[in-house]
C-alpha cells in the first residue's frame, strides 16, 4: 500500500498539472482573502481579524481542487489497461484504494499548508497583535482536513466508475457539491421545514460549520470518517464489479 501511495503522490508532484491545481487554488484563495473587496470573504471587509473567508472560500474551491487531483486515480489506470496489472498485484483492494485515498488526502494537506501564512498575516492585523481566535481558526483547519478527506474519498470512487478522466472530474464535482450542500437545499422544501436540522444533518456543510466554531465534536467526527468509510467501500464494490462482468 505505501509503494501504491508513493507512487501517486511522485506522479503527481513530478506533473506540471500537480503544479498548477495547487498554484491556482492558492492564488484563488489569495485573491478572495486578499484583493477582491466587498465580498464579504475579503479580510478587509472586516471589522474583526479573523479567516473565516478562508474557510467560506476552501470547501468550494476543494471542489475543483480535490476533483482534478483524483480524477485520473482509477481512470487513467482503466483507459491504458493497467488497472487489471494492477489488481493481481499481492496487495488487496482495499490497500490499493486506501493507498491512493492517502496519497489525495497528503496532497491536499500540501496544499492547504501555505495558507497558514494568512493566519499569520492576520495574526499580526490584530488590535492589539494576537487578537484572533486561535481555537475556532484550527478547529476550521481540523474541518477543512476532514472535508478534504470525505472529498477524495468521493473523487476516487467518480474514478473508478469510468475511464474518462473529464467524466471522473465532473462526476466527482456533482456528487461533493451533492452532498456538501444538497441537505441544506432539500431542508429548505417547505413540506420538509418541520425536519430540516435533521436533514441538515446528513450533509457535510452541517458538521464542518459545526467543527469549525472550535469544538471538536465526536458525532462530527464520526460523521466524517463514516462518510470516508462509505466512498472507500463503494469503491471497493466498484472494483469488485469488474469480475462480475466476466
Amino acid at each position: 500500500m505505501w509503494t501504491l501511495y508513493k507512487k501517486e503522490i511522485s506522479s503527481f508532484l513530478t506533473s506540471l498539472i500537480g503544479y498548477i491545481t495547487i498554484f491556482v487554488f492558492l492564488i484563488l484563495n489569495g485573491l478572495f482573502l486578499w484583493v477582491i473587496r466587498n465580498t464579504g470573504i475579503n479580510v478587509f471587509d472586516s471589522s474583526i481579524a479573523s479567516l473565516d473567508g478562508l474557510f467560506f472560500i476552501s470547501p468550494w474551491l476543494f471542489l475543483f481542487l480535490i476533483s482534478a487531483i483524483t480524477m485520473k486515480m482509477f481512470a487513467e489506470e482503466r483507459k491504458n489497461g493497467t488497472i487489471e496489472l494492477l489488481l493481481t498485484k499481492p496487495i488487496s483492494d482495499t490497500g490499493i484504494i486506501l493507498g491512493k485515498f492517502f496519497a489525495a488526502l497528503t496532497i491536499v494537506i500540501l496544499s492547504v499548508l501555505p495558507t497558514m501564512i494568512y493566519m499569520i498575516c492576520v495574526y499580526q492585523l490584530g488590535s492589539p497583535v494576537g487578537n484572533l481566535d486561535t481555537g475556532g481558526i484550527l478547529g476550521s483547519y481540523i474541518g477543512l482536513i476532514f472535508l478534504g478527506g470525505v472529498f477524495c474519498s468521493i473523487g476516487i470512487f467518480s474514478s473508478s466508475l469510468t475511464n474518462n478522466q473529464i467524466v471522473a472530474f465532473i462526476l466527482s464535482i456533482l456528487l461533493c457539491l451533492i452532498v456538501y450542500n444538497g441537505f441544506e437545499f432539500i431542508s429548505m422544501i417547505p413540506v420538509l421545514r418541520k425536519y430540516d436540522l435533521t436533514i441538515q444533518s446528513f450533509g457535510i456543510a452541517y458538521h464542518y460549520n459545526s467543527i469549525s466554531r472550535g469544538v471538536v465534536d465526536s458525532r462530527d467526527v464520526i460523521y466524517f470518517l463514516s462518510a470516508i468509510i462509505l466512498f472507500i467501500l463503494l469503491t471497493k464494490i466498484s472494483l469488485e464489479s469488474r469480475n462480475w462482468k466476466k
